[in-house]
């Protein structure tokens, strides 16, 4: 059976680099569970490949259906957005293993509908001031830069990554993202030591 591996971090811990590089690499063959949200496309992003970006009644509509898997909604300075996991024929565990990028919260909630056995945490740990740093220029190249909501998103990790609920969420290992091609070594490694692939 397959699992699958969920990559969490603060914003601007460089989850979206770690994940575009694990998910090309021919060694791990690992296949991408694309999430949806209610919050309004940026500037580089794909419907259907980065995000199914989803109306507010589109999304009450999957959740009445008993589609969602687990969402959860952030109230920005723009409004609420929700983000969420379907259950929509994209997770096959008998054929496949997964790569998702998730939060703790989300994380418990795979972990529960799946089973711990088919669910791997994979955190990333970047210094607060260099996250500052990295997100902030980061949202200078958006053609309208919300700098309030980066700062909102900034201060709601301090709450969503704390040490409370990483231990309620049994998150113990850390992976430090100092230098790309050694985050990438470093996860790619636990990946095929998770599988026995790398005894």
């Amino acid at each position: 059976m397959g699992t699958i591996f969920c990559l969490m971090g603060k914003s601007a811990s460089g989850k979206d680099f770690i994940y575009r590089s694990l998910r090309g690499r021919e060694d791990l063959q690992l296949k991408n569970i694309v999430p949806y949200t209610t919050r309004p496309i940026r500037f580089g992003e794909i419907d259907g490949l980065t995000y199914f970006f989803r109306t507010d009644t589109e999304a009450e509509e999957m959740e009445q259906a008993g589609r969602v898997i687990e969402m959860r909604t952030y109230h920005t300075v723009h409004g609420d957005w929700k983000y969420f996991t379907a259950d929509d024929g994209q997770i096959d565990l008998s054929q496949q293993d997964y790569l998702m990028i998730g939060t703790p919260e989300s994380y418990m909630k795979i972990r529960d509908y799946f089973g711990a056995e088919h669910v791997c945490p994979v955190y990333v740990w970047v210094d607060d001031g260099e996250r500052l740093e990295r997100a902030l220029r980061r949202e200078r190249k958006q053609e309208q830069p919300k700098y309030a909501e980066m700062c909102r998103r900034f201060l709601a990790d301090e709450q969503d990554f704390s040490a409370e609920h990483l231990k309620a969420a049994g998150i113990e290992l850390m992976f430090e993202n100092r230098e790309k091609e050694q985050i990438l070594r470093d996860v790619g490694q636990y990946i095929r030591q998770v599988r026995g692939e790398d005894q």
